[in-house]
C-alpha cells in the first residue's frame, strides 16, 4: 500500500525537474568536464611536457658523455662496431635505451669515437654533426636553446626525412658529440597517453555516474518523502507521516513536518466541528425563525373563527338580538364553547412550546402501561358509550415500562380521542400491546377512513388538518399528533402511523421493564 501511493505521488514531479536527476547530470557534467579538460589540456600541453623532458633527458645525456674518459676507451677499443658496442658504458647504454637517444661522439679528425649506432648510421650522423661544426648545414632547424657548449634544437633529417630533437656541441674535452631522439616518438607518446586518458576518464566517468545515482538516491529519498508528504498534505490527508528519521537538517525538518501534520489535524477537526455547530445553530435559528412565522400565522388562523363568533355572539346579547331566555342560554353556551376550545388550544401550544424548546432533562420513571391505559379509557367512556364503540383492550396483565409517565398518558390521550373522533363503520376501538427486544409497542386502532397517503408524513406537522371541515366539527386543532412526536422525541423513541383496508392505526414504542420497581 505504501509502494502504491508512494508511486502515485512521484508522478507529481516530473523526472526532468527532480533533484535527483539534476544532482546526478550535474556529477557526470563535472566528470565529463574534468575528463575534457585533461584531453584538451594534454592536447594543447602534453607534446610541450614531453619535449621538455626530453630536452632535459638530452642536456642529462651530453653530461653523462662529458663525464666519459674517450682516450682510456680509444686506448682500448678496436675499430670494430661490435667493439665500440662493448666498451660503451653500462649507465649511458641503459638510459639512452630507457629515453630512445641516439648519440655520437668523434675526434677532430672526425673520427668516431663512441655511438650507439649501427655504422652506416653512425656515418650519416657524424657528417651532419661535422656539417653543424663547419656551418656547412643548410637546413634552418628550430632553436629551443643555444649556449657557447651546446645548441638544442629541432631539425629535420635529410636523409629519412625525420623531425629530431637534438642537442649537440662541444665536450670540455675537445670532442664534438650529438644526442638526438625523434619527435615522432615524443607525439606517440603524447597520443597514446590522451587516448588512455580519455578511455579512462569515459570508463570513470561512468562509473561515478552509476555511484552518484545510488548516492544521490539516497541523499534524497527523505527529501521525496518530504515532498509526498507535503502534497498529501495539500490535500488534507494528514494520516502520511514522516519515517526515515535521521538526526540531520532533513530529519529535523521532517520531524517538524510530523508536528505540522498533527496540529493541522486538530486545528481543522476543531474547525469542522465548530463550523458544523455554526451550522446547525444557524439552521436552528432559521427553523426557529420559520416556526415563529409559521406559529403566528397559523395561530392567528385557528383564533380568527372562534374569536369572530364570540364576538358575534356577545355583541348579540349586547343588542338584545333575541330577547327570549332561551336564545340568550344558546348565545353563552355558544361563547362558553368556543373560549374553552381556545383555552384547550392555548394550553396544548404551551405544552408543545415547552417540549420543543425547553431544556430540562426528562424524568424517567417505571410505571405500568396497562394501567394507565385503562385509566384514559375510563375517562373517555362516556364518549364511548355515546358513539357505541367497542372497545378491544388485548392487555390484561401488567406492564411495566421506562418513560414519563404524564408525558406517555399525553400520547395514549391524544390517540384514543383522534381515534374516537375518526371511528366509523364498525366502530371498533382496538388497544394492543407488544413485546420485542426489550421494546414495548403500543397500538391504537380505529375503523374508519384511510388517511391518504401522501398525508402521512404531514399529520405530525403542528396545525396541518388532513379534513378541516370534520376537525373543526369536533374542535380539533391540528396540534396533538405534533406533541405525540414531540414527546417520543424526548425520551428518544419511535411513533408512527399505518394505514389499513377498514381502518387507521397509530403506535408508539417504550422500552420495556421486567419487574415492577417499589414505589
Amino acid at each position: 500500500m505504501k509502494d502504491k501511493l508512494n508511486n502515485k505521488y512521484s508522478k507529481s514531479v516530473n523526472i526532468r525537474h527532480s533533484i535527483r536527476t539534476k544532482l546526478v547530470l550535474i556529477t557526470i557534467a563535472m566528470v565529463f568536464m574534468i575528463i575534457l579538460g585533461g584531453v584538451i589540456t594534454n592536447l594543447l600541453f602534453m607534446e610541450r611536457y614531453y619535449t621538455s623532458q626530453k630536452a632535459d633527458a638530452l642536456k642529462h645525456a651530453m653530461e653523462l658523455l662529458e663525464k666519459q674518459d674517450f682516450t682510456d676507451l680509444l686506448e682500448n677499443a678496436d675499430d670494430s662496431e661490435s667493439d665500440m658496442e662493448k666498451e660503451m658504458p653500462e649507465g649511458l647504454k641503459q638510459y639512452c635505451e630507457a629515453n630512445n637517444l641516439l648519440f655520437l661522439v668523434m675526434d677532430a679528425d672526425q673520427n668516431v669515437v663512441l655511438s650507439n649506432q649501427k655504422e652506416k648510421e653512425a656515418g650519416k650522423i657524424s657528417g651532419r654533426l661535422f656539417g653543424y661544426n663547419a656551418g656547412l648545414d643548410k637546413a634552418k632547424p628550430e632553436i629551443i636553446e643555444q649556449t657557447a657548449y651546446y645548441t638544442l634544437q629541432k631539425n629535420s633529417d635529410f636523409f629519412n626525412k625525420e623531425l629530431y630533437m637534438e642537442i649537440w656541441g662541444q665536450l670540455k674535452s675537445n670532442y664534438s658529440f650529438i644526442v638526438r631522439t625523434p619527435m615522432a616518438s615524443i607525439r606517440e607518446s603524447a597520443r597514446i597517453a590522451n587516448s588512455f586518458f580519455f578511455v579512462v576518464g569515459i570508463v570513470m566517468a561512468v562509473f561515478w555516474g552509476i555511484i552518484a545515482w545510488f548516492a544521490v538516491r539516497r541523499f534524497t529519498r527523505p527529501i521525496q518523502e518530504l515532498t509526498q508528504l507535503s502534497e498529501r498534505m495539500s490535500n488534507l490527508d494528514f494520516e502520511a507521516k514522516y519515517e526515515s528519521g535521521g538526526k540531520d537538517e532533513i530529519g529535523v525538518l521532517g520531524h517538524n513536518f510530523n508536528r505540522m501534520s498533527e496540529e493541522l489535524e486538530k486545528t481543522i477537526s476543531e474547525l469542522k466541528s465548530a463550523n458544523l455547530q455554526l451550522q446547525k445553530d444557524i439552521r436552528k435559528k432559521e427553523e426557529v425563525d420559520e416556526m415563529r412565522k409559521e406559529f403566528l400565522s397559523n395561530v392567528s388562523h385557528e383564533l380568527k373563527t372562534p374569536i369572530a363568533l364570540i364576538q358575534g355572539y356577545a355583541e348579540g346579547l349586547i343588542d338584545n338580538v333575541n330577547d327570549d331566555p332561551e336564545s340568550r342560554s344558546f348565545y353563552a353556551e355558544v361563547i362558553a364553547d368556543e373560549a374553552k376550545k381556545m383555552n384547550v388550544m392555548v394550553k396544548k401550544l404551551i405544552s408543545l412550546n415547552r417540549l420543543e424548546f425547553s431544556s430540562e432533562p426528562v424524568e424517567m420513571e417505571c410505571f405500568d402501561l396497562t394501567a394507565l391505559i385503562q385509566g384514559v379509557l375510563q375517562s373517555s367512556s362516556l364518549v364511548i358509550e355515546q358513539k357505541g364503540v367497542r372497545v378491544n383492550l388485548h392487555q390484561t396483565e401488567p406492564l411495566y415500562v421506562w418513560g414519563d409517565e404524564y408525558s406517555v398518558e399525553e400520547v395514549v390521550t391524544n390517540y384514543i380521542s383522534n381515534a374516537l373522533n375518526h371511528i366509523e363503520g364498525e366502530n371498533i376501538l382496538d388497544i394492543r400491546c407488544h413485546v420485542e427486544n426489550g421494546i414495548v409497542k403500543t397500538s391504537v386502532f380505529n375503523t374508519g377512513r384511510q388517511i391518504p397517503e401522501e398525508d402521512l408524513d404531514k399529520i405530525w406537522i403542528k396545525f396541518y388538518k388532513v379534513d378541516k371541515a370534520r376537525t373543526r366539527e369536533y374542535g380539533g386543532s391540528g396540534i396533538g399528533l405534533s406533541i405525540v412526536k414531540a414527546i417520543m422525541d424526548t425520551m428518544q423513541q419511535q411513533c408512527g402511523v399505518k394505514n389499513y383496508s377498514n381502518g387507521v392505526e397509530f403506535w408508539f414504542t417504550l422500552e420495556h421493564r421486567e419487574k415492577p420497581v417499589s414505589r
